[in-house]
């Protein structure tokens, strides 16, 4: 299977959520002209610093599209699966392409809503240090594995961390990830600022 890849540092896609865009850059532009003219298809992926990809992404779906008057697109993305790089493909377009394998990730089985409380509440801590503005009361009426998902999404976690989370094969693994990094993030944030 070959798709248009986005990389976006930040920006994660996982199966089953909705990412939200703004596509100004030409060469992204075009991008979205091209998933548009086939099957609506675009590869989220994480970047290294020297430009290289991860080997792992998730590609959406465009759902909804609307091209304002100076030429940009505003878009959904309904993830659909993960996938690893086989190759990329040389083309004359400005974006890039690659040759993908759709893998397993994230398994099917719910986990215990019993644990949302303890994740909500070292979410809560570090949505505080963090700035982040989102309703908590919204958050909490997602099932679990939704909730964790868009934790990950809407965090300014690091670029490798929110690339180890799109790569965990299990829920429970996303769970238990999810829940040490907020609290390791929340307990380093006060720490630096006790320091400063």
């Amino acid at each position: 299977m070959r798709i248009p890849i986005f990389p976006l540092n930040g920006a994660i896609l996982f199966p089953k959520t909705n990412l939200p865009l703004n596509i100004f850059e030409d060469r992204y532009v075009e991008m979205v002209d091209y998933s548009l003219s086939g099957n609506r298809l675009i590869g989220m992926i994480q970047q290294k610093n020297n430009d290289e990809l991860y080997s792992v992404g998730c590609y959406g779906r465009i759902t909804v599209f609307n091209e304002t008057p100076d030429k940009r697109y505003l878009i959904n993305l309904e993830g659909s699966s993960c996938f690893k790089i086989i190759r990329e493909i040389d083309t004359a377009h400005k974006f890039r392409i690659c040759e993908v394998k759709i893998i397993d990730s994230f398994s099917e089985n719910k986990l215990n809503e019993n644990l949302k409380e303890k994740i909500i509440d070292s979410f809560k801590k570090y949505k505080e240090l963090k700035k982040i503005n989102v309703n908590l009361d919204d958050l909490s009426q997602l099932e679990m594995v939704d909730l964790l998902k868009f934790i990950v999404m809407i965090s300014p976690f690091d670029v490798s961390l929110k690339q180890m989370f799109l790569e965990l094969k299990s829920n429970e693994e996303l769970y238990e990830n999810v829940l040490s990094s907020l609290k390791i993030e929340s307990v380093s944030d006060q720490e630096t600022n006790l320091i400063n």
